[in-house]
């Protein structure tokens, strides 16, 4: 099901300029574009919502942890290794499962959720643009975004709970 899924979406690179531009865009430079975004949302709102970004971060930093850890134990190879695909961006030359970008960004929006809902659904979809986004360049299994989608909702989830917590505790 998983090559399935990926032929399906992969197999509609070069049928288009644009679409393959738009592909390497939302897979490449748009995370850097989302980011800066909640930044300077920060900035914007600074006093509201500090917390909101500072635990959103630490939610995407400790969503790619355990992305790292779960591919030291797991070393799937990317699509490209074993398989003729359609490739739109570099041989990135790292294990596959979960995806990093999928469990950060994920991570990110699990806690943009908590605070701010419809910023939070704005998070969630940019997220999966660039999750589909990787699918489509060939860099990515879907099932590694699936797993990175779990991995940053559970962070997201962990983050909010242990904060709520420490919070309580210090009131």
């Amino acid at each position: 099901m998983d090559a399935f899924i990926f032929q399906k979406i992969n197999s509609l690179v070069f049928k288009s300029i644009w679409l393959d531009g738009l592909g390497i865009f939302f897979a490449d430079q748009f995370p850097y574009i989302v980011a800066f975004c909640l930044f300077l949302f920060l900035i914007w709102n600074f006093k509201k919502y500090r917390s909101m970004v500072f635990l959103a971060f630490i939610s995407g930093g400790l969503a790619r942890g355990i992305t790292e850890f779960i591919r030291f134990l797991w070393a799937r190879p990317r699509p490209f290794v074993e398989n003729h695909i359609n490739l739109l961006l570099d041989n990135i030359n790292s294990k596959s499962f979960p995806s990093g970008h999928a469990s950060f960004f994920f991570g990110l929006s699990m806690v943009v959720y908590f605070y701010n809902k419809k910023l939070g659904i704005i998070f969630f979809i940019a997220s999966l643009i660039i999750s589909i986004a990787r699918v489509y360049c060939g860099i990515h299994w879907p099932a590694d975004i699936l797993a990175g989608f779990l991995v940053g909702i559970f962070s997201g989830i962990l983050v909010i709970k242990l904060s709520r917590r420490i919070s309580k505790n210090n009131i």
